[in-house]
């Protein structure tokens, strides 16, 4: 019977602490996505440059400050990019919206396509300028 009472103490004292494991990952994974990118600019801008067809052909580039979005299931910086670059037929394609998500206050990816029927997350933002991208040189 004691042996019954201390295997019981013992598996609710590991369950607690693995409890505690689980919310703090919880917690950490949160605190990931929440650290204000601080060089979101220059980080964009060094994505562009490997991403475009054409980097040095950039029109009508603008950008939001970092504001926390929800990304999936996490709440993280996110900044939205509006620019208009050249396809691969050197043709320019028209304005795209796209979406910067920071992980850790660096720059971890770039959405640009979202599910159909869902809200773009960059509508009704307040885009600012962005001469920095439209500067850009191969």
């Amino acid at each position: 019977m004691a042996r019954r009472v201390a295997r019981s103490v013992l598996g609710l004292c590991a369950a607690a602490a693995l409890g505690g494991c689980l919310t703090d990952q919880a917690r950490e994974g949160e605190a990931r996505g929440t650290i204000l990118p601080e060089n979101y600019k220059a980080e964009i801008i060094a994505f562009m440059r490997t991403y475009l067809n054409d980097p040095a052909n950039v029109r009508d580039a603008f950008i939001t400050e970092p504001v926390i979005k929800q990304v999936g299931t996490r709440s993280q910086y996110a900044v939205c990019v509006r620019y208009n670059a050249k396809n691969s037929d050197g043709r320019y394609a028209g304005s795209r919206d796209s979406l910067a998500v920071f992980e850790r206050g660096r720059f971890d990816r770039m959405i640009d396509q979202f599910p159909k029927g869902s809200v773009h997350p960059c509508v009704g933002v307040d885009y600012t300028h962005f001469p920095e991208l439209e500067a850009l040189k191969r």
